[in-house]
């Protein structure tokens, strides 16, 4: 095996390290007598007074003062950098909750509805409709104010035909004279003919009372009536009528 062969160094670059070491050497003396000359307080000078007889005296030189060491600028110190600003506290979870409801969902438009075409056929028949239905509420208010009306006739064609009918029994009433021997209210009913004038034509017993005498008595008390009185209103009158007779009536 072969051995690798050693670096050679160069014999300058040898001197220039010795050198350069020496030169730092001689710079860190300088600076530090220098730091302790400028620290300590120079010492005092004492000088003695001699008689000017005894011949000039020697001044020793002052010492030749020293060159102050340069003083290695230092660095101003750079700012504090800024406080940050102070963080606020973080807001409880209800507070976020209340702040982060969700908006509602918009409104959906309904699109406009065009509206529907006139049809002229509904359009008849809903007039037609109308018209009909106005007739039937005509028609059922005229119906019902002439049954209104019929009512009020009948209730006064009533009332005046009652009215003659009194009228008639009260005049034949005043002709009866009462049997002696009339016992209870017997009901005797006569069927009556007359004429316009009012004369009395046939008359018929239609149903007995019982009592004889007292059928006897209304019969005889009708003949002697004639003529019957006549009605207010010719429509009134009728032909035939039907009277009835009791011995105790009002």
């Amino acid at each position: 095996m072969m051995t690798p062969p050693l670096p050679v160094t160069a014999p300058g670059k040898r001197a220039a390290i010795a050198l350069t070491v020496v030169v730092h050497a001689v710079l860190l003396g300088l600076l530090i007598y220098g730091v302790r000359w400028q620290t300590q307080a120079p010492e005092s000078i004492s000088v003695e007074l001699v008689n000017a007889v005894q011949g000039p005296v020697a001044v020793p030189p002052a010492p030749t003062p020293e060159p102050e060491p340069v003083k290695p600028i230092e660095p101003k110190p750079e700012p504090p950098p800024p406080k940050p600003a102070p963080v606020p506290p973080p807001r409880p979870d209800i507070a976020i909750k209340e702040k982060e409801k969700p908006k509602p969902p918009p409104k959906e438009v309904a699109p406009k509805e065009l509206p529907p075409k006139a049809d002229p056929f509904a359009e008849q028949l809903k007039r037609e409709t109308e018209q009909l239905q106005q007739k039937r509420t005509t028609d059922a208010a005229a119906a019902e104010l002439a049954k209104l009306k019929a009512d009020q006739a009948t209730a006064a064609s009533k009332g005046a035909t009652d009215s003659y009918n009194d009228k008639i029994r009260g005049k034949i009433r005043g002709n009866i004279v009462l049997p002696p021997d009339i016992k209870g209210n017997p009901e005797a009913i006569f069927d009556v003919t007359q004429l316009p004038s009012g004369e009395i034509l046939s008359v018929k017993l239609r149903k007995t009372s019982g009592h004889a005498a007292w059928d006897a008595a209304t019969e005889r008390a009708i003949f002697k009536s004639s003529p019957l009185p006549k009605p207010e209103r010719g429509d009134l009158f009728r032909r035939d009528l039907r009277l009835t007779f009791r011995p105790l009536e009002n």
